[in-house]
């Protein structure tokens, strides 16, 4: 008993030492425990126990890591982790095989959603007042599992040296009157060499309650130039948000406030991507791959929905969509504002 009150309840940590929980806001760090990667683009997994039996908030993300060392981190809530064995790294990357000496699962079983999601030594993100992300009790998220990727592992081959990339989250036990969600756009696809190509995505947003968009993030490698989503009600094309992928790829708040996602609405994103190499690059996992997410964070003051994700492969707006001349421009363009300041309200 002595060593449970010096260790857990000096700093809060009362999700993870069994206690019901805490009666006021702590914090909680969710690190890599001294992992050395031994290949190119490994992707690691690591749980936090199971959590509380009361639903509890997150109220903001503090990461630690490097761009040097880490080439993204997300975390993800899942109904159980995608590996049985506690207090272990996984291997949860697609490019994983038997030879690889990390033990090897998905990043989650059963329900999966993303979080949030940090690259390019993105800061810190505090959401907005009265604004949390449900985790545990009757919700779907039992567990809390970070996914580092090592995309350039050359600082670990002397065997020494380790890594405890990860992020502090910040809680509060109590009742929140909204609820934060993510929604993800994304394609599949490739890009020539030497074209300017678009990789586009669309989807209605069906059933589920209406969203509040206040901020937005946008991923690509190094091919990217510009990535741009949009609401479109009733062929009118509303900007969620623009940016940059080569900037610090941090949330950025969303300039329009009164934006509503409604069901019927559709949501439309680009990328534009620029491959002055000689050879072809393929939407893929890996460095040498390249990628095209959107993520779109909102809140509601209903449940979240199930809808929380839309990926197309070989899709163009002009398939389905009526594109204005302006938009299609613009889609493309790097906006003027493009050092403006990170998300934190």
């Amino acid at each position: 008993m002595a060593d449970f009150i010096r260790v857990c309840l000096p700093s809060l940590l009362l999700l993870m030492c069994g206690v019901t929980i805490a009666e006021q806001d702590f914090s909680y760090d969710l690190r890599m425990p001294d992992v050395s990667p031994k290949t190119h683009d490994t992707y690691f997994c690591y749980s936090t126990p199971r959590l509380p039996e009361k639903e509890i908030f997150i109220t903001a993300f503090e990461p630690h890591a490097q761009k040097e060392t880490a080439h993204h981190m997300l975390l993800f809530g899942c109904a159980s982790p995608g590996y049985d064995k506690k207090d272990q790294v996984w291997n949860c990357g697609e490019m994983s095989s038997d030879n690889d000496e990390a033990n090897q699962g998905p990043m989650c079983q059963g329900s999966t959603k993303i979080l949030y999601a940090w690259a390019m030594d993105a800061p810190d993100l505090k959401l907005p007042e009265g604004v949390g992300f449900a985790i545990g009790g009757d919700t779907d998220i039992n567990y809390l599992v970070l996914q580092v990727h090592y995309g350039h592992i050359d600082k670990f081959l002397d065997g020494k040296t380790t890594d405890n990339s990860g992020m502090t989250l910040h809680f509060t036990p109590e009742p929140l009157k909204y609820q934060a969600g993510v929604y993800l756009m994304a394609t599949d696809g490739k890009i020539p060499k030497d074209k300017t190509t678009h990789l586009e995505t669309a989807c209605i947003y069906r059933r589920g309650p209406i969203l509040h968009p206040f901020a937005f993030r946008v991923h690509t490698h190094k091919l990217g130039k510009v990535v741009a989503a949009y609401r479109v009600e009733d062929d009118r094309w509303t900007e969620i948000g623009r940016r940059n992928p080569q900037l610090p790829q941090m949330f950025y708040p969303i300039k329009d406030k009164s934006l509503e996602i409604h069901p019927g609405d559709v949501l439309a994103a680009r990328c534009t991507m620029v491959n002055n190499l000689d050879h072809t690059v393929y939407v893929g996992a890996t460095m040498a791959d390249e990628m095209c997410n959107f993520y779109m964070m909102y809140y509601t003051n209903g449940k979240i929905p199930q809808d929380s994700e839309c990926f197309s492969a070989r899709y163009q707006w002009s398939r389905d969509l009526d594109v204005p001349v302006d938009v299609d421009k613009l889609a493309s363009t790097v906006p003027a504002d493009a050092g403006e300041k990170p998300m934190d309200m």
